[in-house]
């Protein structure tokens, strides 16, 4: 083997080492108080002579490295030399004979065609952490040495292994670790999110959820639909920042306490407030992004707070996107904020979406290129909810090797046309004068639900709920004044608003009371009931009944 020539005497070497022979120390002169030689060697800036590689025998050398080591010559890779490891390893092996032959145990790492590659190109070439026959794991390099002292000579292959199981075996116990607790955290994520979404009876809704790549830890991504009684439903989309169990815990407690929120029929820029102050309880540390948006089918728009969110997009019948206003508040978590609510038209007919960075971000684009990206591709969606969902998420090329979670939160306001548009009515009386806007308000609930073909039953018992509530409006309330009743496939809603925003609320009246019972009956004959502040100052107070089944 022809390796390179060199030498360890540096310059100024000869001279070192006739100083040395100078400056000798007798030892007859030790014990007299001077310098011991090794303190006299240290003065000086000699260096002991050391031998050229050159002047080492190689097959020795070679013999005592623990690594495998083999060397292999010719256009067919005959086996020339094996150290004592490698025999040690795999046993002895027949000098002379082609390598795929000799040493079959290089097969399984892929070895024979790096053999090929190394000796047409001249150039080394290196597999790491492969595993042998024996069980082992192997780093190979496979470096061209030249036979026969020249360039002109056969070249060869020598093969140089190092044993890294230790060191596969503790990566592999990481890899296994980091996927359980990637499982662990997609199951808490999974488990927290709603398993069946709520079904409003104005609203048509889908939703999907996609973690992150194997290489990228769980996030924080979220979603909701929420009922509120009277017609009228909640949305909510968030994401956590960070990732792993710590992202999705936190993630569970911020969805409970939204749910916890909303039945408090607060504006979404309250609830985002309320928000606000769990989060940083939470982890002063941690920030999350939310849209809290509500439906009112009366009012066919979208109310909506947004903590940082992304905008919510709306497709309208005629397939034109409109974006939201920008965020109306910082990420949660952030302190010291009031948030305001906006709000965007959604017509009979649209369809809005809600989603998390995961499907518009990405690393080498503007975010602004992704929205637009996403309202090209709303634009031509149709279908139901879910196959808008699917749509949106092939379209923005998401696959189960994506570096982010993505969620997405589709909702479409029918247009409801020919019997499927009877079975979904409004009717509305505004209270005017005194008491005796009590008898016609009963007058027009009997007339409203006589002509909605109702069974008698629940007409006499919607008539009861819609007079108790206007007489309880009549009492306590202020103008302006307005009894509102709305059916649904499901149910009767009946609904009063006044000017006064005290909420009633469901007490015992004791037997001398001559008031303080028309709440109690409405929540006893009603499926449900409740109250709510309306914008701009003033109450709603609503029941509702569920219909018979078909």
């Amino acid at each position: 083997m022809n390796f390179t020539r060199w030498s360890a005497r540096l310059p100024g070497t000869q001279r070192r080492a006739a100083a040395r022979t100078d400056t000798t120390v007798s030892p007859d002169r030790r014990g007299d108080g001077s310098v011991p030689p090794a303190r006299a060697e240290q003065l000086t800036d000699e260096a002991p002579p050391v031998p050229a590689v050159d002047d080492l025998p190689v097959r020795d050398v070679l013999d005592r490295v623990p690594a495998l080591v083999a060397l292999v010559h010719g256009p067919d890779h005959r086996l020339a030399y094996v150290n004592d490891a490698y025999v040690a390893a795999f046993g002895m092996r027949d000098l002379g004979v082609r390598a795929r032959e000799a040493l079959p145990e290089l097969d399984e790492p892929g070895l024979f065609p790096l053999l090929d590659q190394v000796q047409r190109s001249g150039r080394p070439r290196t597999l790491k952490s492969r595993k042998a026959p024996d069980g082992r794991s192997y780093t190979f390099t496979c470096t061209p040495v030249t036979e026969g002292g020249g360039s002109d000579g056969a070249r060869g292959v020598l093969v140089f292994a190092t044993d890294v199981t230790d060191h596969a075996e503790a990566a592999g116990r990481l890899r296994a670790s980091e996927r359980r607790q990637r499982e662990t955290a997609v199951t808490l994520q999974r488990s927290l999110l709603p398993q069946e979404l709520e079904e409003p009876d104005d609203l048509r809704v889908a939703a999907t959820y996609h973690p992150g790549g194997t290489e990228a830890a769980v996030g924080g991504d979220w979603y909701d639909v929420i009922t509120l009684g009277g017609g009228r439903t909640a949305l909510v989309i968030g994401d956590v920042m960070g990732r792993g169990v710590r992202a999705a815990a936190i993630m569970g407690q911020l969805r409970t306490a939204v749910r916890a929120y909303a039945r408090l029929d607060l504006p979404p820029h309250e609830v985002l407030q309320l928000l606000d102050g769990l989060a940083a309880e939470i982890d002063a540390n941690q920030i999350a992004t939310c849209v809290y948006a509500i439906h009112d089918p009366n009012e066919g728009r979208l109310v909506y707070a947004s903590a940082g969110h992304l905008p919510i997009l709306v497709r309208d019948e005629n397939g034109t996107v409109q974006r939201a206003d920008e965020p109306t508040g910082p990420p949660l978590g952030t302190g010291g904020w009031v948030h305001t609510s906006g709000s965007i038209a959604l017509s009979p007919g649209s369809t809005a979406v809600l989603y998390t960075d995961g499907l518009v971000e990405r690393r080498n684009e503007d975010l602004d290129e992704g929205i637009a990206a996403l309202e090209r591709a709303l634009s031509g969606a149709t279908g139901s909810p879910q196959v808008i969902c699917d749509r949106l998420v092939r379209s923005a090329g998401v696959t189960p090797d994506h570096d982010d979670d993505v969620a997405v939160l589709v909702l479409q306001h029918p247009a409801r046309k020919g019997a499927q548009a009877e079975l979904f009515r409004n009717a509305a009386l505004e209270l005017l004068g005194g008491v005796e806007a009590a008898p016609r308000a009963r007058a027009f609930a009997s007339g409203v639900l006589t002509s909605w073909r109702f069974p008698v039953e629940l007409h006499d018992l919607g008539v009861l709920a819609a007079s108790e509530l206007v007489a309880n409006s009549l009492q306590h309330g202020t103008p302006p004044m307005r009894l509102r009743l709305r059916r649904t496939d499901r149910r009767l809603i009946i609904e009063v608003t006044d000017g006064d925003d005290h909420l009633p609320r469901r007490r015992r009246a004791e037997p001398a009371d001559e008031s303080g019972r028309g709440i109690a009956i409405v929540a006893t004959i009603a499926s449900h009931w409740g109250s709510r502040r309306t914008p701009g100052g003033g109450k709603a107070v609503w029941c509702e009944f569920l219909l018979p089944k078909p």
